[in-house]
């Protein structure tokens, strides 16, 4: 039997799980504080889910309108999530993200640029002005490539690579590290550190449908559950509206929303733009009131409204949804973007290269003569790790969150841009609050007992005579999941699901997986489900539980997205119980403090700078 003292082990004063743009500036502002810093990445540095947010990074800098500020940019961001945002965390980011944005320009991130020479921002979904700093359609990237060079060349960083954590570890209630593999050898490893900083990413890979890589299985938001935190506003899931339709083995596959930021429309069967059919009651007076309006808009007028096409994330996806229901829709299910017929072949291919070449190389498909065939696809959760706003660290002590694994910021709905602004945000907050957090952290002893556990979870899928087949329980998972926990979801197709999971979740307690640890992809798979059916429960539960539609949550039983002024007072927790069994309940929404209820009061030519 493995001994303790046999397993490679690293030593750090924080952990950070995770190598996206959360991770690396989390890492990067640990550094800064003098910490011996390890980054745990599942895949290879560099291959993180960040580089699907194509479009931008939205920062009130003002350059493409000097009326933007971050109060506006505040306003957008509540008004987007149909205020369960926490307001703290939204001020946070309104307000810190211009500088974020201006120091990674500084560590050399090649922004567009307009003629004076300063970032270029394109209009995006949900926000007022022209906002987001981009970089063509591949602004993830370029955030990548930054913080990954100004990481490798932080002192007291070590990046470890191909490496899965399976659980971690605790001193009494305190975090005390981690227990994982490394996925070439299958051999174990141990980190211990006085702080764990989390930031893993999505959930996507529980339903069939989704922009998410093969990564994407809520380790994060799991690993929180077992320590201990809670989870909060899980039920809140964002279906970008545009993902590729065709084909099949593309299903899902992002379509980034700079395409309608930079003129395309959105047509059914019929050749009609049917999103002004679809502009909510409470957007009229923030979005183009009628085809002449947005035509101002795409023939350069600045000053023109919005157009319906960049209504926030979930209107268009249920409008599409809607189209597709009424028979209108295209022919593989989803509805026409089409950029062709309003920009010139030129400005497509230098503003979108990254879409251009897609759908040429997947879909041979070019983009400046046809339009694309999209629909909705699981691309983003708002809910995750519940966390402190200042400090972004869960009710355990050193466990912290950032980025996407954890909840608050976004409320029901997260406005595009957001997205990686909040990574870069709230990534360096996290490092903050790790660094004050282990300068005053004793001692940590670790638990041996805990780190045997862990080992025998895992090696028993390998040592069993016979058992059920992983892949064909994430299979069933994941159709399970779009049926019953998708873009709209009913009372009885909820409870279906919560009892499906409870049934899946027996099935994967006698899981096997052949073969010995080496690069074996079947036993990667089954140490995944326990993570895979701990989102899909908690998703499923929060779902049943708010009887509304608000944002990305759309009960068809209860319609009328976000007029229950009941239910904006609560939010949705999910722990684990002393018995071992899922607790979810409503608790009081944080109040939003007098001065930015103000701001959310006033017109947005009331705030303009």
């Amino acid at each position: 039997m493995l001994n303790v003292n046999e397993i490679e082990r690293h030593d750090y004063d924080v952990i950070i799980i995770g190598a996206g743009g959360a991770g690396l500036r989390a890492a990067i502002e640990c550094s800064n504080h003098g910490l011996t810093t390890g980054i745990i990445c599942k895949s290879l540095l560099g291959k993180a889910h960040t580089v699907m947010a194509e479009g931008g990074m939205a920062a009130a800098l003002g350059y493409k309108d000097k009326r933007d500020n971050w109060k506006i940019h505040f306003r957008d961001t509540m008004f987007g999530g149909k205020f369960l945002n926490n307001s703290r965390m939204a001020q946070l980011h309104a307000q810190q993200a211009p500088e974020r944005v201006k120091e990674l320009e500084d560590w050399g991130a090649v922004f567009d640029r307009l003629n004076d020479g300063l970032i270029s921002q394109r209009n995006f979904g949900g926000h007022y002005y022209p906002r987001l700093a981009h970089v063509g359609d591949r602004t993830g990237l370029e955030l990548i490539r930054t913080l990954q060079d100004k990481t490798v060349h932080s002192p007291g960083v070590k990046v470890h690579m191909e490496c899965t954590v399976l659980d971690l570890l605790k001193d009494g209630d305190r975090v005390a590290g981690a227990i994982g593999y490394w996925k070439e050898t299958g051999r174990f490893v141990l980190f211990t550190a006085k702080a764990v900083v989390l930031a893993t990413g999505s959930i996507g890979k529980s339903w069939r449908i989704t922009s998410n890589s093969w990564e994407s299985t809520g380790d994060g938001v799991a690993l929180a559950y077992e320590a201990g935190a809670e989870l909060l506003d899980m039920e809140f899931t964002q279906f970008h509206p545009t993902g590729m339709v065709w084909p099949p083995s593309v299903r899902g596959t992002l379509v980034t929303e700079g395409v309608r930021g930079d003129g395309g429309v959105l047509l059914n069967n019929k050749g009609e733009r049917f999103m002004f059919n679809y502009i909510p009651d409470n957007y009229k007076e923030r979005t183009a009131a009628d085809a002449a309006e947005a035509d101002r808009w795409l023939n350069g007028d600045e000053k023109a409204r919005r157009p319906p096409e960049l209504l926030t994330r979930d209107v268009v996806a249920r409008a599409i949804n809607a189209e597709v229901k009424a028979g209108r829709g295209s022919p593989h299910g989803g509805a026409f973007l089409d950029i062709a017929n309003k920009r010139p072949a030129e400005f497509i291919r230098k503003r979108l290269p990254s879409m251009y070449h897609q759908f040429k190389e997947l879909a041979e498909l070019d983009i400046t003569r046809e339009p694309m065939e999209v629909g909705p696809t699981m691309h983003y959760a708002m809910g995750g790790v519940r966390v402190d706003p200042e400090t972004q660290m869960s009710r355990v002590p050193g466990l912290f969150a950032a980025g996407e694994v954890s909840g608050g910021m976004h409320g029901a709905n997260r406005l595009g841009g957001n997205s990686l602004s909040d990574l870069i945000v709230f990534g360096k907050l996290a490092g903050d609050g790790a660094a004050a957090y282990v300068k005053a952290c004793p001692a940590l002893a670790l638990d041996e007992a805990q780190v045997m556990r862990s080992v025998r979870r895992a090696t028993d899928i390998l040592n069993r005579e016979s058992g059920e087949n992983p892949y064909a329980i994430h299979e069933a998972l994941m159709d399970m999941m779009q049926a019953n926990v998708g873009i709209i979801r009913i009372k009885h197709e909820l409870e279906k699901a919560v009892e499906e999971i409870a049934k899946l979740k027996a099935r994967a307690t006698s899981v096997k997986a052949h073969g010995a640890t080496q690069y074996n992809a079947g036993w990667h798979e089954a140490l995944d489900l326990r993570n895979l059916l701990i989102v899909s429960e908690s998703v499923a539960r929060h779902a049943l539980l708010r009887e509304e539609s608000r944002g990305g949550h759309t009960r068809e039983d209860f319609p009328g997205d976000a007029t229950n002024k009941e239910w904006a007072k609560w939010n949705i927790v999910t722990r684990k119980g002393a018995d071992g069994q899922m607790e979810c309940e409503k608790i009081p929404h944080d109040p939003t403090p007098p001065e930015l209820q103000a701001i959310l009061d006033a017109k947005p030519e009331e705030l303009e700078g």
